[in-house]
């Protein structure tokens, strides 16, 4: 017949050791602190455009933009913005990009997506140049309210 010291042993289980509970403690604390940590830092922050770049940016001209819908091989659709790009200045660029910005049905921003008109695939846009350009999302906000996203130039670079 087992004691009663060994009987409530025995009810309550198996117990963790105290360096164990110590390691388990700290995991917990280290984790709320990581959590804390992630969700009170500033967002990312997208880059500014510098003052000479403002002042060029009226030398850019977007034209015959249109928005098309298309499927993939795995019968997905993607929206697709196709258009022109112009540089009207005596600079050459090589980088633009841009933020699109989707809206839902009261016009309220839900999603925004930033796109290359002119990079390394498309090479450096020169004075009086106008290149074509093709921007294909495939993960747009469901509630969108399918209209043309806005289209701003949000970050560019002279060679």
């Amino acid at each position: 017949m087992l004691g009663q010291d060994q009987q409530l042993k025995k009810a309550r289980g198996p117990t963790l050791p105290l360096p164990a509970l110590g390691v388990i403690v700290l995991l917990t604390a280290a984790a709320a602190g990581g959590f804390w940590w992630l969700s009170t830092r500033a967002p990312a922050e997208e880059p500014q455009l510098t003052e000479e770049a403002r002042a060029y940016l009226p030398h850019l001209a977007l034209s015959d933009v249109e928005m098309k819908a298309e499927e993939d091989f795995l019968e997905q659709t993607i929206v697709a913005i196709e258009g022109k790009i112009t540089n009207t200045g005596e600079r050459r660029v090589s980088l633009v990009q841009v933020n699109c910005v989707f809206r839902e049905v009261n016009g309220i921003e839900i999603g925004r997506e930033r796109g290359v008109l002119i990079g390394r695939r498309s090479g450096p846009l020169a004075a009086a140049e106008t290149k074509s350009f093709r921007l294909a999302f495939d993960a747009v906000p469901a509630d969108w309210n399918q209209t043309m996203p806005s289209l701003f130039i949000s970050q560019f670079q002279f060679e």
